[in-house]
């Protein structure tokens, strides 16, 4: 079968293009090995399933340990900890029947439970009581690796590692799993928000307690990104230029379904498997805008999370460059970094990648753009050279004075909302033509735009009036034009008193600072 770059579900050696599965959990096959019960946590669609699933095949070819997979998405939104009990002890029996078929006898009846087990004596133990007897009926360390974990919360997570917790202090004595994993999007303090919303107490005996360790899967690396499109290269002789490659890492930061999702469009729909052809830059460039817009449901995963109280939070300062109340203990810091949406740089949060600050940028300021449909025209700034940015950002000016009276408590990010106009109306007249590079930061006190259009490149720094600071601004804009190589830039200024005249918030001022042109343009 010809391999390819799979973006749906755990990858298979046999079938699809791949890097080792569990190379980026160096330390899990001795976690293993010492009987630890650890947290394997990663963003979806990184590769957790497909290594866990390598590690399953692995221990259970080696034959001196049995290892279960076992995923509790199906128990999503469970609420009664007795049913979701019995339904993950339901799980564990069907699954064990089938790694372990010889000391199994199936029952005729469709519910394919296995004959072999004692009945457990209540169903809010169910969990404990059968992992217990697949102990005893394995004859060997049994390893097991619970998939999705979080989507259990509330009492129903309490039960269930209560459970775990019990026969891990008891396995000296009872049948016990020699090692347990708990994988998913979450570290194990994000299960403790999980299960204490309201601060909701756990009584004296904390069921994390047994957590050795709490393990990140890390993303791919400059270097696995070549390896893994060398095999298409070795199998199809098909080529990525070196620009291609970087570009590749400087949209995703290796973030793997990314990864693979560009190289399947340029493989498969722009060049339609003419493997002859030589996947370039601009390839990977038109990929990323066809991902971007078609929505795919890893980009429409994203954008629902910004509808999320606790990311938008964090997620709306960021966009303008202010402050949040929260520091790297703080539970929604935690969870905007454990679900890959942000992550930290030089002490700061920032968005995941590249693709992730676009994709933030134009679905939080999608309505303002259908707004402008009609009212603002694509590129009528557009000249043989690029743009007129000057009359552009002039035009802009106008249609924030006209439009700028809607009450921002109508805007999901209500504070966010110049920064989003604005780059609804730059997305407006770029669409198809052209591109905008986001730059946002915590704390900042600015958001730093990259107008990428025929060839050239513009740059626009916007700021509240709060957030101007004189020469320091100007510094900043100055600095921001020589990491883009320019002599010439904008900055906006959006004035916070919204009484104040027009006349008075609406100006152009030429400023030299630094060798640098800066245009100053009050809103």
């Amino acid at each position: 079968m010809e391999k390819f770059f799979n973006i749906a579900g755990p990858c298979n050696p046999a079938e699809h293009y791949m890097l080792p599965a569990l190379d980026r959990l160096p330390e899990i096959r001795r976690l293993v090995a010492r009987r630890q019960y650890f947290v394997i946590h990663a963003p979806r669609q990184t590769g957790k399933t497909t290594a866990i699933k390598a590690l399953v095949r692995e221990i259970n070819a080696k034959g001196d340990m049995v290892a279960l997979y076992c995923t509790l998405e199906t128990l999503q939104g469970s609420t009664d900890p007795a049913r979701a009990s019995s339904a993950v002890a339901s799980l564990l029996r069907f699954n064990a029947s089938n790694v372990m078929p010889e000391v199994f006898k199936r029952k005729s009846n469709p519910s394919c439970v296995c004959e072999g087990l004692e009945p457990y004596a209540a169903e809010s133990l169910a969990v404990r009581e059968t992992l217990t007897d697949l102990c005893r009926l394995a004859g060997k360390p049994l390893v097991v690796f619970f998939d999705e974990a979080d989507c259990l919360y509330g009492q129903v997570l309490i039960s269930f590692l209560r459970q775990l917790r019990d026969g891990y202090v008891n396995r000296d004595d009872i049948p016990f799993p020699a090692s347990i994993a708990l994988v998913g999007m979450l570290d194990v303090r994000d299960y403790k928000a999980q299960i204490r919303p309201d601060g909701e107490s756990l009584g004296q005996i904390s069921p994390f307690n047994i957590i050795s360790k709490d393990m990140m899967l890390r993303n791919f690396t400059a270097d696995e990104v070549r390896e893994l499109y060398a095999q298409h290269t070795a199998a199809t002789g098909q080529q990525f230029t070196p620009d291609a490659l970087d570009l590749v890492m400087e949209l995703t930061c290796g973030q793997p379904w990314l990864v693979n999702a560009l190289a399947r469009e340029c493989v498969e729909e722009i060049h339609d498997l003419r493997y002859g052809e030589t996947i370039t830059a601009a390839d990977i460039d038109t990929a990323k805008e066809t991902i971007i817009r078609r929505r795919d449901t890893h980009v429409d995963s994203l954008m629902e999370r910004l509808r999320e109280s606790r990311v938008r939070r964090i997620v709306e300062p960021l966009i303008f460059g202010g402050t949040a109340d929260v520091t790297y203990n703080d539970e929604d810091y935690r969870y905007v970094t454990d679900l890959g949406l942000l992550r930290v740089e030089r002490g700061t949060l920032v968005p995941a990648n590249r693709m992730y600050a676009e994709i933030i940028g134009r679905y939080l300021s999608r309505g303002e753009q259908d707004n402008m449909q009609q009212s603002v025209p694509e590129t009528p700034w557009a000249t043989p050279d690029g743009l007129d940015m000057s009359g552009l950002m002039a035009a802009f000016q106008e249609f924030w004075r006209e439009n700028s009276g809607a009450d921002r408590r109508a805007y999901e990010y209500g504070e966010a909302t110049p920064h989003l106009v604005l780059m609804a109306f730059l997305q407006r007249v770029t669409n198809g033509k052209g591109h905008i590079i986001r730059e946002m930061a915590l704390g900042s006190r600015r958001l730093n735009l990259c107008v990428e259009y025929r060839d050239k490149k513009y740059a626009v720094e916007v700021k509240t009036s709060q957030n101007f600071a004189g020469e320091k601004s100007y510094g900043q804009l100055a600095d921001y034009l020589s990491t883009l190589g320019l002599d010439e830039g904008w900055m906006a200024v959006f004035d916070i008193d919204s009484a104040k005249p027009w006349e008075e918030r609406l100006y152009v001022r030429d400023v030299p600072f630094n060798g640098k042109t800066l245009h100053v343009v009050g809103l």
